[in-house]
């Protein structure tokens, strides 16, 4: 990994909205599932690295991502603080999930940020690094998030609502240091969870 500006990262470049053609076989590695880090961890509160999108090593810790996500009963999202490294890189996945009106499908995002937010509210959230508790979070159901894609460093804006919005919140979150507990209103928002995915 590369601290610091790395391809698609400078005001000129163009973005894309949506992500093209891009899949996770754009990656050219199957992943490699790793063990998922729980709360207190270090890694769990500390700000993530900028990386460099296309260096090798994020590229892996990218496939990894998508290959621990899929193994996991439930998970939507994962983000790299939670497979243990200080990396300002995510995957996430929708597909599927009851509450999903808008999906992008597969992916995964590096230096992601939320540049766009509207529309706030509530709602329940779990988390494999908090696996036994959930929280009500108020959070944007409508928002803009620039990225960069691992692999080919094409630069992206997505533009997503509903429950695609809040665990694309949910896992920028993830990178910047900050657990869902974080985000709750008080300790009447926090419940233990009921069931096990």
């Amino acid at each position: 990994m590369v601290q610091g500006s790395g391809p698609g990262e400078d005001a000129g470049t163009a973005e894309t909205c949506g992500l093209g053609d891009w899949t996770p076989a754009a990656l050219g590695d199957p992943g490699r599932v790793r063990p998922v880090v729980t709360a207190p961890a270090g890694v769990l509160s500390r700000v993530g690295a900028t990386v460099d999108p296309l260096d090798d090593e994020v590229v892996r810790l990218a496939a990894d991502l998508v290959a621990t996500m899929r193994v996991s009963p439930g998970c939507v999202g994962l983000a790299a603080p939670q497979v243990g490294v200080g990396a300002r890189v995510f995957a996430v996945d929708v597909t599927g999930h009851p509450k999903t009106v808008t999906s992008h499908g597969t992916f995964v995002l590096c230096n992601a940020e939320v540049v766009e937010s509207s529309r706030w509210r509530p709602g329940r959230e779990g988390c494999m690094s908090v696996p036994d508790l959930t929280g009500d979070v108020k959070r944007a159901s409508r928002v803009v998030v620039r990225g960069v894609l691992p692999g080919t460093g094409a630069a992206v804006r997505l533009v997503t609502d509903g429950f695609e919005a809040r665990a694309l919140q949910h896992e920028i979150d993830h990178c910047a240091g900050r657990l869902f507990l974080d985000r709750v209103a008080g300790a009447h928002a926090v419940y233990q969870r009921k069931v096990y995915l």
